[in-house]
């Protein structure tokens, strides 16, 4: 990593169907290898098994997903004085998003299902639901947080 700068941030092209950036982080995550054309296809069909499963809209589901999937306060290892602390800190919007999609994908993965974009929908509605592996995974970062408000102070 350079000392010098921050490295730039690269600007993606929204996804072809619904034209949405973040959908397109969602999917280049999904991606395996670099096989894009399957990361969409599982992501799409994806979108048609929640519209058929929840009868709403397969983008308001992912939407609600992510928002209730992303941490507001993580932890953080800070040495002070030969100790090690685990500092709570906010997470920024980016972050918050990064970690909500990877944890999607995580415990998608580790669903059981026929298919990876059934597993997929299954997880996207439990985490609009506030339920799934992604969602506890949220609420045991935050609990983390919380059992370490003591050390908000070497922030």
């Amino acid at each position: 990593m350079s000392r010098r700068h921050r490295a730039e941030r690269r600007q993606i092209l929204p996804d072809p169907l619904y034209g949405d950036l973040v959908v397109a982080k969602f999917i280049n995550n999904l991606m395996m290898k670099g096989k894009k054309s399957i990361a969409e296809s599982l992501f799409y069909r994806a979108m048609d098994t929640i519209k058929v499963k929840a009868k709403t809209e397969g983008i308001e589901i992912f939407k609600a997903a992510l928002e209730n999937v992303g941490p507001r306060l993580e932890v953080k290892s800070k040495r002070i004085g030969g100790s090690t602390y685990q500092v709570p800190i906010e997470v920024s919007s980016l972050r918050r998003q990064a970690l909500a999609m990877r944890w999607l994908i995580q415990y998608a993965r580790q669903r059981g299902g026929r298919t990876m974009a059934d597993r997929l929908a299954a997880e996207l509605i439990a985490a609009a639901n506030e339920d799934g592996g992604a969602f506890k995974k949220r609420g045991d970062t935050h609990r983390m947080a919380e059992a370490n408000k003591a050390f908000a102070h070497f922030r």
